[in-house]
């Protein structure tokens, strides 16, 4: 596969047929909400939002909507057995269901795109309650993924019609996440071009960069991606599939254990990497290491940086440059039990890129986990 130069996403409105605003929420299907909460306030700094449940009203499920800046999670798990709730996570594990997409017009962005060809999850729908309403409508895509749109422009309550303020007494400080950055998806053997073609032709997504099996290898695997971004770049979602290697690679380990394609990973935006990575490494999340020698040519690789290399060394931070600026990124080892789904933590310092410079060191990190777990 030939890699494609750098490409400049649509950017004027007038193009656009489904103008996003941003990442509105992501909904996670767990086997306990309410644990699951506990984490990521106690690891993450989430700030608590809203629940709903049996007190709320709701009979078959119970979720809790936690906060920190811009990034809105939902926890949601089943109250009773043989539910599609139920079912999901008995095939998939903990995950991302839904990637929800803060839209003007939710009809609108439902009609759009199922008639370029998306297969209907939610038909537009009005919520109400005495904070106002919400119009909601959905899409699937990749796996059993789906994109819901968010018109919340009538409603002024803590979330969404149905949920009440959370405000328990446990309420950690946050550690400077601020916004959803990009999210990747992992998909099958020969889909990434389906995917991307989707994104393209259904939600008029433009690619942004391409890496083929030549950039993203190593001694034992490889893997191919495409980035998508929406018109104004608020979204971008970077689409991997598997490429032929010696071993198993870290798409197909994820394949096999989410039992399908899902999201790999969640990259989350901070104005201050050190700061959030010390917060968090102190809060026990743990992250990928890469060598101790991947910081000896450091600087001669991506020129001068604002940061101490002595600094990043330790926390295991690493850095790319590219022709807009540079950036700093670190992964988190998988959060569930299955190695499944990941977060990542970016700064950028004018970079627009996904840390190119980074993917040989990482998917080494990557692979000495999976021969740990005996699955490489």
């Amino acid at each position: 596969m030939e890699t494609l130069e750098l490409l400049e996403p649509q950017t004027t409105q007038t193009t656009d047929f489904l103008p996003l605003n941003g990442t509105d929420y992501l909904e996670l299907y767990v086997s306990n909400a309410r644990q699951a909460a506990h984490y990521f306030q106690t690891a993450f700094g989430f700030q608590p939002l809203a629940h709903a449940g049996l007190e709320t009203g709701l009979r078959d499920r119970e979720s809790y909507v936690i906060v920190q800046d811009k990034i809105r999670l939902v926890l949601t798990s089943p109250l009773h057995s043989n539910t599609e709730l139920g079912r999901h996570i008995d095939q998939h594990g903990d995950g991302v269901r839904v990637v929800a997409l803060w839209v003007d017009n939710a009809t609108e962005a439902f009609q759009e795109t199922t008639s370029r060809g998306a297969r209907p999850f939610m038909e537009p729908i009005r919520e109400e309650d005495e904070n106002g309403y919400v119009v909601r409508s959905g899409i699937h895509t990749y796996g059993d993924t789906v994109h819901v749109f968010v018109e919340r422009t009538g409603y002024n309550g803590a979330f969404l019609p149905g949920f009440k303020p959370w405000n328990p007494h446990y309420q950690p400080a946050p550690v400077g996440l601020k916004f959803v950055d990009h999210m990747v998806g992992n998909v099958g053997w020969n889909e990434m071009n389906t995917w991307t073609r989707f994104y393209a032709e259904v939600m008029g997504f433009s690619q942004l960069v391409s890496f083929d099996d030549k950039d993203i290898s190593t001694d034992y695997t490889a893997l191919m991606s495409k980035v998508m971004s929406n018109g104004n770049g608020r979204i971008k979602f970077p689409i991997n599939e598997p490429a032929e290697g010696r071993k198993k690679s870290q798409i197909e380990e994820y394949i096999h254990f989410y039992e399908g394609a899902g999201v790999q990973h969640i990259a989350v935006a901070t104005d201050n990497i050190i700061e959030t990575v010390v917060a968090l490494r102190d809060r026990g999340v743990e992250f990928l290491r890469v060598p101790n020698s991947y910081y000896d040519d450091l600087k001669g690789r991506i020129g001068q940086i604002d940061e101490e290399i002595e600094t990043l060394r330790p926390l295991g931070i690493l850095v790319d440059r590219d022709e807009e600026g540079y950036l700093l990124q670190i992964f988190t080892k998988p959060i569930t039990p299955r190695p499944t789904l990941f977060f990542e933590i970016i700064q950028r310092k004018g970079a627009k890129s996904f840390g190119k410079g980074n993917f040989k060191a990482l998917f080494e990190a990557i692979e000495r986990e999976q021969e740990l777990r005996g699955t490489l």
